[in-house]
C-alpha cells in the first residue's frame, strides 16, 4: 500500500495548474447516459473516482475512449458514447465504492423507463440519505421500490411527466439526479430551492449544450422544458475550486506565494474571503489567483454552508491552516456530522483541537511535528498533508487511495512548487 512521505518547512513558491473538477467530472459523466451520440469531455481529471464512474458506466453500455495526451500533461479529453443501454442496473460492487453512482439512477430512467440502483458508497463523513433524491423523482413522475439496498425506479409509459419540487432543504446530489431526469420529460419541470454550486452550473451548461432547455441556471429556482431527445456535445469540465483552495492553503500554511492557473475565481469567492480575512495576500489574475502569505495567519470563525457559503470541503483544510493561526480559530460544522475524523491525526502532529458537536476550537501553535498518521477520507487526506508541509520533520501519510480519489498527481504538482515530497510503496 502507498504512503506519502513529507519533510516539511519548505516555503512554496510558483505556478501550480488547476486539474479539472472532481465534482464537475462524476456530474457531466453520466449526462452521456442521456444520448446514443458521443459525448466528449475535456480537462477530465485523472483521478481514480474518474476511472471508477468509466466503469461503471462501461458496465450498463457506454463505451469509453480517451484521447492520446503527454504523461507529463494534467488532465485528458474522454468521449462517452452511450448507443444503447445494455443494462438499466448499478450494482453494489461498484456502487459501494463511490457514492456518486448514484448519480446515474435519473439518466437512466429518463433513458430507459427503469433503473434499479444499489444504495451508494463513498467517504464515511456522516449520514448522506438519498431520499431528497427518491421524492424529487417521484414528484416529475417516477414510481419508486426498495428492496434487499437497491432502489428501483419506474417511468410509467416508458417516460416522465414532469413536475415541481421544492427541496426542504439544499441538495447537490439531489438536484443533479432530478435535472438529469427531467430534461427529456414529457412536460415542464420546475425545482425549486435547487443548489446553486459551480458544479450544477457546469452540468446545467452542458446538458444546454447536448439540447436541453434550462432556464434560471445559477439560481434557486430551475425550470426545465422537457425535450424528446438530446444529441452529443463536446465540453470542458470546469476548474476544481476545491483543489485550488486546497493549494491555497498549502501558500499560507508554509509562508509561501503560489500563482494557481487555469482557475475561475467567481466559484471561490467564499474560500479567497476566508483567506483574506486570515490575513493572506489574494490576487486575481486573468484564469489564475495569486495567493501569498504575509506575516502570522489571523484566526477564523467559520461556518460551512452550501454554495455561496463557505463548502463543506474546504473545512478539514481550513482547519490545518489555522493550527499555524497566531490565535484561536471556531469552525462549525452544519453540512456533515461526521466531518471531524481528521483530527486526532491533527493531534498526533501537534495540533492543538477541541470538539463539541459540530463546532471545533482550534488554538494555532507555535510548531508541528511530523508523524505517521492515517487519512480517513478525502478532504481529511489533504489536511494532513497540508500539516505535514508546515511540520518539523518527516510526516508519513497512509491509506492515500483517499487523495487518490480528488488530487491529480498531487505530490508531482507540490514537488514543482518546493515541496519535500513523495510517494512510496511498502510492496
Amino acid at each position: 500500500m502507498d504512503r506519502i512521505l513529507i519533510r516539511g518547512g519548505n516555503r512554496l513558491s510558483g505556478k501550480l495548474p488547476i486539474s479539472g473538477a472532481k465534482n464537475a467530472a462524476l456530474t457531466l459523466m453520466p449526462c452521456a447516459l442521456l444520448t446514443d451520440e458521443p459525448l466528449t469531455l475535456r480537462n477530465l481529471p485523472r483521478l481514480a473516482d474518474v476511472d471508477g464512474f468509466g466503469h461503471l458506466l462501461n458496465q450498463l453500455g457506454a463505451s469509453t475512449a480517451i484521447e492520446g495526451t503527454r504523461p507529463e500533461e494534467f488532465g485528458r479529453v474522454m468521449t462517452i458514447r452511450t448507443g444503447q443501454l445494455t443494462s438499466t442496473e448499478a450494482p453494489y460492487d461498484i456502487v459501494r465504492k463511490m457514492r456518486a453512482s448514484i448519480l446515474v439512477l435519473g439518466p437512466i430512467l429518463a433513458r430507459a423507463g427503469e433503473a434499479r440502483v444499489s444504495l451508494p458508497g463513498g467517504c464515511a463523513i456522516g449520514n448522506r440519505p438519498i431520499d431528497l433524491h427518491l421524492k424529487a423523482l417521484e414528484a416529475i413522475g417516477a414510481e419508486l421500490e426498495m428492496s434487499a439496498g437497491y432502489v428501483t425506479a419506474r417511468a410509467p409509459g416508458g417516460r416522465l411527466a414532469g413536475g415541481r419540487y421544492r427541496f426542504p432543504v439544499v441538495s447537490v446530489g439531489a438536484t443533479e439526479n432530478v435535472v438529469m431526469a427531467a430534461v427529456t420529460a414529457k412536460g415542464s419541470s420546475r425545482i425549486e430551492n435547487a443548489a446553486r454550486e459551480p458544479e450544477i452550473v457546469d452540468l446545467c451548461r452542458c446538458l444546454v449544450a447536448m439540447g436541453a432547455q434550462i432556464d434560471g441556471i445559477g439560481t434557486e429556482t430551475l425550470e426545465i422544458e422537457g425535450v424528446a431527445r438530446l444529441h452529443g456535445a463536446t465540453y470542458a469540465v470546469m476548474p476544481d475550486r476545491i483543489e485550488a483552495g486546497s493549494y491555497a492553503c498549502a501558500a499560507a500554511i508554509t509562508g509561501g506565494s503560489l500563482e494557481l492557473t487555469g482557475i475561475d475565481a467567481e466559484s471561490m469567492g467564499a474560500t479567497l474571503s476566508a483567506l483574506a480575512d486570515a490575513g493572506v495576500l489574494v490576487e486575481l489574475k486573468k484564469n489564475a489567483v495569486c495567493v501569498t502569505a504575509q506575516g502570522p495567519l489571523q484566526p477564523l470563525t467559520l461556518t460551512t454552508a452550501p454554495f455561496p457559503g463557505f463548502a463543506t470541503d474546504m473545512q478539514a483544510q481550513f482547519m490545518a491552516m489555522l493550527c499555524k493561526a497566531d490565535g484561536a480559530s471556531v469552525l462549525t460544522e452544519t453540512i456533515f456530522e461526521n466531518r471531524y475524523m481528521h483530527v486526532p491525526e491533527l493531534a498526533r502532529m501537534g495540533a492543538d483541537i477541541t470538539v463539541s458537536g459540530r463546532t471545533a476550537v482550534v488554538r494555532g501553535v507555535e510548531r508541528l511535528v511530523g508523524a505517521p498518521v492515517m487519512a480517513t477520507d478525502l478532504r481529511a487526506s489533504m489536511s494532513l498533508i497540508l500539516a505535514g508541509l508546515a511540520a518539523d520533520g518527516e510526516t508519513a501519510v497512509s491509506r492515500v487511495y483517499h487523495l487518490d480519489r480528488g488530487y491529480e498527481r498531487l505530490e508531482e504538482k507540490l514537488s514543482a512548487v518546493g515541496a519535500d515530497i513523495e510517494r512510496v510503496s511498502d510492496g
